[in-house]
């Protein structure tokens, strides 16, 4: 295949992709308009491309990459904890975007995670994290306890602890100031219950 070669290299080197860039990338270089979905049929059925949702695949077989088919998104709640080395348990990937997709649990490659459906105006909170070669969305400590409230998440007491004492009180202020009453009053009512 012509392009084969070039197409991977410079594919691999990105946590995923969908398939309009692979479309482009090849109509660019003079290929016939079909000519990606040829190439990508081929190259997910020898088992060198993954897909993860319709229109997104990935050449690793990482979960933690997942996210990428949501974009815009970023990893939070338990995730979170877990990347960030607040709390040591495993746990699946959850991936938090504001796009109109279908919650709940997905699978790739035998490995669960989970998808949240987040109002854009709460879509705020989050910073490029490394993880193995890639920089990765994942929610700071002040959005990850936001979200734990507003997602009603079941955490243990012990760890919310936690991640309040780790948390920028003025951070966490001007975040809180950004939310809905209900949602402040949440918070607030958190922070009185753990101080």
């Amino acid at each position: 295949m012509k392009y084969m070669k070039e197409f991977i290299t410079s594919f691999i080197r990105r946590p995923a992709f969908s398939t309009i860039e692979v479309k482009n990338f090849l109509e660019r270089r003079g290929a016939s308009k079909g000519y990606f979905k040829l190439m990508l049929q081929n190259l997910e059925h020898s088992q060198r491309i993954h897909r993860i949702t319709k229109g997104s695949y990935t050449f690793h077989e990482e979960v933690q990459f997942v996210g990428y088919a949501f974009y815009p998104f970023y990893y939070g709640l338990e995730d979170a904890l877990t990347l960030r080395g607040i709390w040591g348990q495993q746990t699946n990937p959850v991936v938090i975007t504001p796009r109109k997709v279908r919650p709940g649990i997905r699978e790739f490659h035998s490995r669960n995670y989970f998808v949240r459906r987040i109002q854009r105006k709460l879509f705020f909170g989050y910073a490029l994290f490394k993880y193995q070669n890639f920089f990765i969305p994942v929610s700071d400590v002040e959005k990850t306890l936001i979200d734990i409230v507003h997602f009603r998440s079941k955490i243990p007491k012990e760890t919310i602890a936690v991640v309040i004492d780790k948390c920028d009180k003025a951070k966490l202020c001007i975040y809180t100031n950004k939310l809905p009453p209900y949602l402040a009053e949440r918070m607030k009512a958190l922070i009185v219950e753990y101080s």
